[in-house]
């Protein structure tokens, strides 16, 4: 080969590779990049997720705003309706306050002319006293020579009254012992009538529960009937009851018919009673007409008043003038003037007196003690000290006034009340259009008409009448009225009211009228025309201005009534602006200085404000007598607010620019001023004094003139030419300075500034001077470093500003170097800079003002370690960003890896002043590996702070399909479920084919199975299916998750005890109560029962209080049963109210290498818990779409013990409470099974309730469970469903027979028997007699018993009593047996004729049809207190039917009846062939019957005789004779030995005779029959 084909095909060799490397660089980067792009992809498809989830999240921002707009259109709109409202509302406080204003001037002129005709009345009053005093020291000695004639014939007739008092208190004592022993017998009466009343009460209860179970059993039966029928048992029965409430409304309104014509008569009653007293009282007034005499007594007794009112003024010294209101003014001088009248009024008031006082004076004047002193010839003089008391005779006159309205209310006629609904009405029944007749502003002389409209808003037909006006209107009102009659609902009429005011004064009254339903009245005012007059403002603020200046400002005064008025401005009398202070150079020393003046020196501050105040004070003191107290507040509060936000400002500024000043120079005197040489710096304009118009204003001008530095204050006062105008004050302020140069803004603040960083501001300079100004600024030594001011010095125009420009650049040394410029806790930074102006130097102040802070943002903790993380998870790590500065930062996290991920906001934010954020350090391994790397924040200012993180990357040998599961909304109770995959996918240790499993840069995991466990915490609903299990290379497993919510058991518990506590306190409210209900019902009660009955009811009381307390403890959860009613009824509150929840659980899967060995588990296999898997579940969980809506929200129906063969239904109620319709279905239950579904749902309406309905029939003796789905589209119901099947057994203590034994006919004999449920339910029983069956006619058209077989007989009913009645009766007939509990049962034999063979069958039946146990019942009856029973009967059980009449005892006596003998076979048996031979033996038994009857004959002898014969044959008799007493039983006792002679063939029989002897003889043939029995023979 040639060298240039060899070169070639090395060239092109070196090529291939290249190319080989180059695919295999591609493969690599194709790898990572699908890597990548499923990252990618995963991302992506998370971030459309995000922006679908941000889209709706958008669109319902949309609707909410759009609603929310809507909801303020409305408003705005709603609001643009109601500003009208709102003006009218203004314009009526107006009026408000200016009624309000016009009432306080009104009530002081009211005053005012009180006050004058009050002194016209003590003047009149002290002259006609003078005169009467005149009179009356004539006639007293008169009084006094009469009196003491009079004094002993009173002494005489004293002694007789004395007397007759003690008789009369002696009767009185008698008569309330009396009474006393009365209400005593009464209390012990009412104490017995309870004591009866209560056993009433008991025996009413138990009557009433008699009824009840009656009324029941009456329903069963027509129950019964109707199903007997075939009839419809609901409609007969509701036709039934339909028809008994018919019966009770009938006899409940015949009731009301009675009641109501009671209450007609009773109202009639009335009626005629009320016209009666009326006539009365209207004949009583006729009776003031003749007492011409009683008259003149009353005048003297009115002027005797008068004189003791005025003697009692004058001892008592001088006292204060009573005010009366305007009505009682104008009265007086009537009453003064004509006395008749008041002593006529006084005479009609002791006329026309209640009808208790009638009776007493009647008594006291029918017979009187002392006829010489009440006798009417007796002189004016004689009138006794009692008779001249004011007190009774203002007593008299408020009678009199009481009296007088009744008048007007019987007069008027008997009012109507307004009936509506039954119920009355009391609202006003006229309404007047206007509310009130308003005269406003009214001329003397002219003439005012208004109309106003009267509307009927009663329920009915009403009509009035005008009744008049006030007394003090008569004169001035006149009103023209047509009656219109009646009026119905709603109808008006027209009132025309003339005003013609005599004299310029505000009346007020009102016009009253009389309606059917009572009297209304319309109030009338007329005002008369006055001034209101206000100022604008009370303070005038100048402001600062240099001295020189001219300024001018005005106040508007204004009138806003109808009357016009002269004014006049001038000075105050306290008016302090002459005294005040100057300093050559301290304009703030001046202003200390003129304050401390005016306060003490105590009250002198820095304070600019509380000196003004307090020479407010004085001004208010000073005015004290025009001005009251609440002006002077309201002058002074606004004083204050005035001061403090304009005068406080201004004088700041220059009391800051000259702090600096004060401070160099230290020593300055303060010179005082003379009030000569202060010049008036602030004073009037050119209108001082005018004439102000009605509703007109008018200005006036204040001038300001500085002429000394400081601050000045001036006080004015207006005056007014009409009396009842009060002065108006307002004062001026204003400061004047001397330096013409100033800084518009003394306090430069520069906010808050960061170290090391460049603040500039300019400051502006404004010169006052008219001519040019050097200006020299000069800053602080300490802080030349970090603050400069460009340019140092400059020139000031003429009345123009300068600028000045300030750098600020703080740096970190700024603490130690500013001093105590500089405050380091608050950070502050103030900074004094001083202007020098001009030649003179003066000094002008302003301060720089700036907070300095930091711009550090402090990482807690600087270092992370996130550990072991596996590449299927990610780990998060929190760390704290703190904001160091007082200033918001922005931040920033930059340059992040790919596998690190920071939140919120992806790391960016803004923080505010020192503020902490948590921020979520997520970390991804992408393979397994150790991690180191750094983490950089970045503030605004482009500083940096570093954050190191480490980390360890870890290949698990396994990983699941899923690591997040999300369950769908999973409802109460109910279970989702979900699935997913454990995989294992490493098949080979090539770590260059495919990433292998390791820990970091440890070993490679083996290839093999490999086990994998799920640790489900405690309280975690979930279950993963299965949670242990092994993984072999290239497989996967199956795991089944499945999510049941249900309600946390302490959440129960606690709503369960707090419902009980609830309840708890409800009952214990309801008790207290009725406690108290009864404490109020036993005050009413006479006193000692009253004590009685309340020391009681304070024990009881006490006591069941103490318990209720006891009772209402709350009780403690953690004895709650979970089959309670309260922790089932606390469950489905819960469950109704739940509201949803969302819960997130991380389980961990341990992973180990190997196999689970099924007997040891995994205890052989060692895991590592850096391989540890986590499957993180989202579980959300709401409230169930139908639920259990009876028993208490119970799921379980337990029917319990149920006997078998027998079914019991139970309904279960379910309920939507979900808001949608839901469509049910039901699981199928066992078709073998005893459940049976009766009535299933299929459809529910939202919140509607139906019922299910389920059966329950067992037919074994076991327990039975099954479950019951009841599912709708998204959720389901399981109900579980148990019940026990039980065989019902009871145990009776008679066997088959009960035997009553014998007795004597027409008498009753009982036995007891018991019975015992021995199984584990209530069993219903009834005891049915065979006598009493419906079936028995049918039973006896068979053929008699005694014709067949004994074999055949069935029938167990024997003879029966003549009567029809049943001759066995059994108590209680039915009722039911508890489990384990016993019932006793009585049965009764009462025959009425004589008989052997009276019996009966006897069957307990169980749920009535089932017949448990059977017993026959037997009894025999004599006549006669004797019978002999044994051997074999030779009659037929059943006795004929032909009723014969049993003998006397006489004519049994007599011999006259011989009754045939009867027979008795007694058969006796040999047995032959034993080896011991006994003896044949048989019993007869003889017995005395025990009873009430045959006294005559107590005991019965009896005997057998034993004939020769009876031996021979072998027979032997025991006892043949003897005695018995009553309720004694004897045996006679046979034995017999077959003799030699005897033929087994051949039975022997012989006879013998058995004599009773009682109250008649009877005798009885006794046949022996001997067998011989072979011992061999076969039995039968």
């Amino acid at each position: 080969m040639k060298s240039p084909d060899r070169i070639c095909m090395l060239a092109l060799q070196r090529n291939l590779k290249e190319l080989n490397d180059a695919a295999r660089e591609k493969e690599l980067v194709v790898q990572k990049a699908s890597a990548a792009l499923s990252r990618l992809r995963a991302m992506r498809r998370r971030l459309c997720t995000e922006l679908e989830n941000e889209k709706d999240f958008e669109f319902q921002i949309f609707l909410t705003l759009k609603e929310n707009m809507l909801q303020m259109w409305q408003m705005e709109t709603e609001q643009g309706k109601y500003e009208i409202f709102h003006e009218q509302l203004k314009k009526y406080e107006e009026e408000l306050e200016m009624q309000y204003q016009e009432r306080a001037k009104v009530r002081i002129w009211k005053e005012k002319i009180a006050a004058l005709q009050a002194e016209e009345n003590q003047r009149s009053r002290e002259k006609k006293e003078e005169e009467a005093q005149k009179e009356y020291e004539e006639k007293h000695k008169k009084m006094l020579e009469d009196a003491e004639r009079n004094h002993k014939k009173a002494v005489c007739f004293l002694r007789k009254s004395m007397a007759r008092i003690h008789e009369k208190n002696a009767k009185e004592e008698v008569k309330t012992q009396e009474h006393m022993e009365g209400r005593i017998q009464a209390v012990l009466s009412l104490k017995t009538s309870i004591a009866s009343n209560r056993e009433k009460l008991r025996t009413l209860q138990v009557w009433n529960k008699a009824m009840a179970f009656e009324a029941k059993k009456q329903e069963m039966k027509m129950r019964e009937a109707i199903l007997a029928k075939g009839g419809n048992v609901a409609k007969e029965i509701f036709l039934h009851k339909r028809l008994l409430e018919h019966e009770k409304e009938k006899q409940a309104h015949r009731e009301r018919q009675k009641s109501r014509k009671i209450e007609i008569v009773s109202q009639i009653l009335r009626e005629n009673a009320s016209i009666r007293k009326r006539k009365k009282s209207q004949s009583c007034t006729k009776a003031i007409k003749g007492g011409g005499k009683l008259e003149d007594s009353l005048l003297w007794r009115m002027k005797t008043w008068q004189y003791i009112e005025k003697t009692c003024k004058r001892s008592a010294g001088a006292r204060a003038q009573p005010r009366c209101s305007p009505s009682a003014c104008s009265s007086a001088g009537e009453t003064t003037a004509s006395v008749g009248e008041i002593s006529g009024a006084i005479a009609h008031d002791v006329l026309c007196e209640s009808g208790e006082d009638k009776e007493e004076r009647d008594k006291t004047l029918v017979e009187p003690e002392f006829p010489g002193l009440w006798s009417q010839e007796c002189d004016l003089n004689k009138i006794s000290k009692e008779e001249m008391d004011p007190k009774q005779l203002a007593t008299r006159v408020e009678k009199k006034e009481i009296l007088e309205k009744k008048m007007e209310e019987f007069q008027s006629g008997i009012f109507h009340k307004q009936i509506v609904s039954g119920r009355e009405c009391n609202r006003r029944t006229f309404y007047s259009k206007p509310s009130c007749i308003h005269f406003k502003d009214f001329d003397v002389g002219q003439i005012y008409k208004k109309k106003i409209v009267l509307i009927n808003a009663s329920y009915g037909v009403n009509f009035f009448r005008l009744v008049g006006i006030s007394e003090w209107l008569k004169d001035f009102i006149s009103i023209h009225f047509d009656p219109p009659g009646k009026m119905s609902s709603g109808m008006s009429c027209e009132i025309v009211v003339t005003f013609k005011p005599m004299i310029n004064e505000t009346l007020e009254g009102e016009v009253m009228f009389m309606a059917q339903t009572g009297s209304f009245s319309v109030p009338l005012k007329c005002t008369a025309k006055r001034c209101i007059l206000a100022l604008d403002k009370e303070l005038i603020d100048f402001g600062s201005h240099v001295v020189g200046e001219t300024i001018s400002r005005t106040i508007n005064l204004t009138n806003s009534g109808a009357l016009g008025t002269r004014f006049k401005v001038q000075t105050s009398a306290g008016d302090s602006s002459k005294c005040r202070a100057t300093t050559k150079s301290s304009p703030g020393r001046m202003v200390i200085r003129h304050f401390s003046d005016c306060v003490p020196e105590k009250n002198v501050s820095n304070s600019l404000v509380t000196p003004v105040v307090e020479k407010k004070d004085q001004i208010c003191a000073d005015h004290s007598e025009e001005m009251p107290c609440s002006a002077a507040r309201e002058e002074q509060q606004r004083a204050e607010m005035s001061l403090s936000s304009s005068s406080t400002e201004r004088l700041g500024q220059d009391v800051l620019s000259s702090r600096a000043a004060l401070d160099t120079d230290n020593a300055h005197n303060l010179v005082e001023l003379s009030a000569e040489e202060t010049p008036v710096e602030i004073m009037l304009g050119k209108v001082t004094e005018g004439e102000i118009g009605p509703f007109s204003s008018v200005k006036l001008q204040i001038l300001f003139v500085p002429a000394i530095p400081g601050d000045v204050r001036a006080e004015f006062v207006i005056v007014f030419d009409n009396p009842d105008c009060k002065p108006l004050c307002f004062s001026a302020i204003g400061v004047s300075i001397d330096v013409p140069v100033w800084v518009p803004n003394p306090n430069i603040d520069l906010k808050i500034c960061m170290y090391d960083r460049l603040y500039q501001d300019c400051i502006v300079v404004r010169s006052r001077a008219k001519a040019t100004l050097r200006l020299k600024f000069e800053i602080r030594k300490e802080l030349s470093k970090h603050m400069e001011l460009l340019p140092k010095t400059g020139y000031i125009q003429a009345q123009s500003s300068f600028s000045v420009q300030l750098k600020f650049l703080p740096r970190h040394s700024l603490p130690e170097d500013a001093g105590s410029y500089f405050n380091e806790e608050t950070r502050i930074l103030e900074v004094p800079v001083t202007i020098l102006v001009g030649e003179k130097a003066k000094k002008v102040n302003f301060t720089v003002h700036a907070i300095v802070t930091t711009s550090d943002l402090e990482i807690s903790p600087a270092r992370i370690n996130f550990g072991y993380c596996t590449i299927y998870e990610a780990v998060q790590a929190n760390v704290k960003l703190t904001n160091k500065s007082i200033l918001p930062q922005e931040f920033g996290f930059v340059g992040l890896p790919e596998f690190v991920e920071i939140q919120p906001n992806d790391g960016l934010g803004i923080l505010l002043p020192l503020e902490s954020l948590t921020l979520d350090i997520i970390f991804k391994a992408n393979k397994a590996k150790e991690y180191s790397f750094e983490l950089t924040c970045k503030s605004e200012i482009n500083r940096q702070f570093k954050l190191s993180c480490r980390a360890v990357g870890v290949h698990p040998p396994l990983e699941l399909s899923h690591s997040l599961v999300q369950f769908a909304a999973t409802a109460l109770n109910s279970v989702s479920t979900a699935t997913l995959y454990v995989m294992n996918s490493h098949v080979s240790v090539n770590p260059v084919t495919h990433p292998v499993p390791r820990i970091g840069k440890g070993e490679v995991v083996p290839v093999g199975p490999t086990s994998f466990e799920f640790r489900v915490p405690e309280a975690c609903p979930v279950t993963i299916t299965p949670s242990v299990g092994t993984v072999l290379p290239g497989k996967k497993s199956l795991i089944e998750v499945s999510f049941r919510p249900t309600l946390p058991d302490q959440q129960i518990r606690e709503e369960a005890v707090r419902r009980l506590c609830r309840a708890a306190a409800a009952g214990a409210e309801i008790q207290k109560r009725k406690k108290d209900e009864k404490k109020e019902g036993k005050k009413s009660s006479i006193s000692m029962s009253r004590q009685q009955s309340s020391r009681q009811l304070v024990r009881d009381g006490g006591n069941k209080y103490l318990t209720s307390l006891n009772s209402s403890e709350q009780p403690r959860s953690e004895e709650l049963k979970p089959d309670s009613d309260a922790y089932m009824a606390a469950q489905a509150f819960l469950m109704r109210n739940f509201r949803g929840s969302f819960e997130k659980y991380i389980i961990p899967c341990f992973v180990a290498s190997g196999r689970i060995d099924e007997r040891k588990g995994s205890e052989n296999l060692s895991c590592s818990p850096y391989n540890t898997l986590y499957l993180e579940l989202h579980c959300p969980a709401v409230a169930p779409a139908v639920v259990v809506a009876s028993d208490n929200g119970k799921n379980t129906v337990n029917f319990g013990d149920v006997a078998v063969g027998h079914r019991m239904m139970k309904r279960i109620t379910i309920q939507n409470i979900s808001l949608e319709k839901l469509e049910l279905k039901f699981s199928v239950l066992n078709p073998n099974g005893p459940f049976l579904l009766v009535r299933p749902v299929e459809m529910l309406e939202p919140g509607e309730s139906k019922p299910l309905g389920i059966s329950f029939c067992p037919n074994e003796d076991k327990w039975f469970f099954e479950m019951l789905d009841v599912r709708t589209a998204k959720t389901s119901l399981t109900l579980s469903i148990a019940g026990c099947g039980v065989m019902p057994s009871i145990v009776c203590s008679v066997e088959e027979i009960l035997n009553m034994g014998y007795v004597i006919s027409r008498e009753k004999v009982t036995s007891t028997f018991k019975m015992q449920n021995t199984s584990t339910l209530t069993l219903p029983y009834s005891m049915q007699l065979d006598s009493l069956s419906s079936t028995r006619d049918k039973d006896q058209q068979r053929i008699p018993s005694f014709i067949m077989s004994s074999l055949q007989r069935t029938e167990l009913v024997g003879t029966q009593n003549y009567n029809g009645l049943s001759v066995f009766s059994i108590f209680p007939t039915e009722g039911e047996i508890v489990a384990g509990k016993s019932q006793d049962f009585t049965v009764t034999f009462s025959p009425d004729h004589e008989s052997l063979y009276y019996s009966d069958c006897l069957k307990v039946v169980l749920f009535g049809k089932e017949i448990a146990h059977v017993i026959r019942l037997k009894g025999a009856a004599r006549e006669h207190p004797m019978f002999v029973e044994g051997g074999v009967p030779l009659d037929v059980p059943i006795e004929s039917l032909a009723v014969t009449s049993p003998p006397s005892s006489q004519e049994a006596l007599n011999g006259e009846l011989q009754e045939p003998a009867k027979s008795i076979l007694l058969v006796l048996e040999y047995i032959e062939g034993e080896s011991s031979p006994v003896p044949a033996r048989a019993e007869l038994k003889v017995g005395s019957i025990q009873t009430a009857q045959f006294a005559s004959k107590k005991s019965v002898e009896f005997t057998l005789e034993s004939p020769p014969l009876l031996q021979q044959k072998g027979f032997t008799i025991e006892a043949a004779k003897g005695t018995l007493e009553r309720g004694q039983v004897k045996c006679i006792g046979v034995s017999w030995v077959p003799p030699a002679d005897f033929r087994p063939d051949d039975p022997l029989l012989v006879t013998a005779l058995l004599t009773l002897k009682g109250d008649i003889k009877e005798t009885y043939q006794i046949l022996f029959m001997g067998k011989v029995v072979s011992a061999y023979a076969p039995t039968k």
